[in-house]
């Protein structure tokens, strides 16, 4: 293999593809990124036999071939070179790609490349998003997706096509994410799928705003292939049945308060420093208006026994009865924070119940806490 390429768009596609390298890998070619050919293009792929991840760059290709090269040793060293063209050139009786730029040169060991797993991408995309529809959805989902692998369907972002309408969630246990689009294709009766949340990530992570992005449904093989220019990513679906999200989501409310985004994440992230030492438990105290046209009173609390407290008012109007609940102010802090709006909405019906927090005038986005136990 001979082959020449600029190097930002080695180092960027580089980057795109090792976020599919796992740190320990179960077989030692796993900590490698293929390199291949094919035509005027170089072609890079990295899989840990859950996620893939192939991009193929312009190249000047003047002998076609195939290696496959440790991941972070290549990484590192196409990211230290400089803004100019890179030639690889592999001894195939060593499995050493010899690599130049300007007046550096590099010799990196690999392994053949027949010893690489095959990466089968789906053929086709079903359903096509805006990139910018599909970063968000993912970004207010797949936050609330479990770590842990207790009940492993909860570590993934449930996707469901129903008629023209896409939905996904992503829970764990504590609360729960929902997110809708509207879509211009009408899919008929009702496909889900649960795709893990860290491939969920990375496709939020790769995908730009301005691009149309592919998505292909299972079929026969039990795994979901996403499309984007000179860019697949294939994912194994995660088995096993999703929760029923919909019967967690209370329809009507003793309090409704409405509160600025901004001022409501300051003042919470003021009461995570106390908070920590009370598994992040803080109070939110809500007393509506005594009088119509009077401001309500909202008090974020934060307290450690150790290390003192802090005690947040907020401007807002409120509704209904007053509230005293605790929450874990982290997960307060989280949905805060892919919320884009001015203003979100929070209810509840009462402090032993799940708290609603939404998008003022949105009903697209809808995020449930569980209540603390004082």
């Amino acid at each position: 293999m001979i082959v020449s390429v600029l190097q930002e768009n080695l180092a960027k596609s580089l980057n795109t593809v090792t976020k599919a390298v796992d740190s320990n890998p179960p077989l030692p070619v796993l900590a490698n990124v293929l390199l291949e050919t094919e035509d005027s293009r170089l072609k890079l792929s990295a899989t840990n036999l859950e996620m893939s991840i192939s991009v193929w760059i312009g190249a000047k290709v003047e002998q076609a071939g195939s290696i496959t090269l440790p991941a972070k040793t290549f990484s590192e060293l196409v990211n230290n070179l400089s803004r100019e063209r890179v030639d690889l050139r592999l001894d195939a009786s060593t499995h050493t790609v010899h690599v130049r730029c300007g007046i550096q040169s590099s010799n990196v060991r690999g392994i053949d490349a027949d010893e690489f797993p095959p990466i089968n991408h789906n053929e086709g995309a079903d359903l096509y998003l805006e990139g910018k529809t599909l970063r968000e959805m993912i970004v207010q989902t797949a936050f609330a997706a479990a770590r842990e692998q207790n009940r492993p369907i909860l570590t993934g972002v449930y996707m469901q096509l129903e008629g023209n309408v896409l939905t996904m969630a992503a829970a764990d246990g504590y609360r729960l994410a929902v997110r809708t689009a509207e879509l211009e294709e009408n899919f008929g009766e009702r496909q889900d799928m649960v795709i893990p949340a860290k491939a969920m990530s990375e496709i939020a992570r790769i995908a730009e705003d301005d691009q149309e992005v592919g998505i292909s449904l299972p079929k026969q093989r039990n795994s979901v292939t996403v499309f984007m220019p000179n860019i697949l990513i294939s994912s194994q679906l995660l088995e096993g049945r999703f929760p029923d999200f919909a019967s967690i989501i209370p329809r009507s409310y003793a309090t409704s308060t409405v509160m600025y985004t901004s001022d409501l994440l300051t003042v919470c992230q003021r009461a995570e420093i106390f908070a920590r030492d009370n598994a992040n438990s803080a109070n939110l105290h809500v007393k509506p208006a005594l009088n119509p046209g009077e401001p309500a009173e909202v008090l974020i609390v934060g307290k450690s026994a150790e290390r003192g407290d802090s005690e947040g008012m907020l401007d807002a109007s409120a509704e209904g009865e007053p509230l005293d609940i605790s929450f874990n102010i982290k997960y307060l802090i989280e949905v805060l924070r892919v919320v884009k709006e001015e203003r979100v909405v929070f209810q509840s019906n009462g402090p032993e119940n799940p708290g609603v927090l939404r998008p003022e005038n949105r009903e697209d986005f809808t995020h449930v806490i569980m209540p603390m136990s004082k």
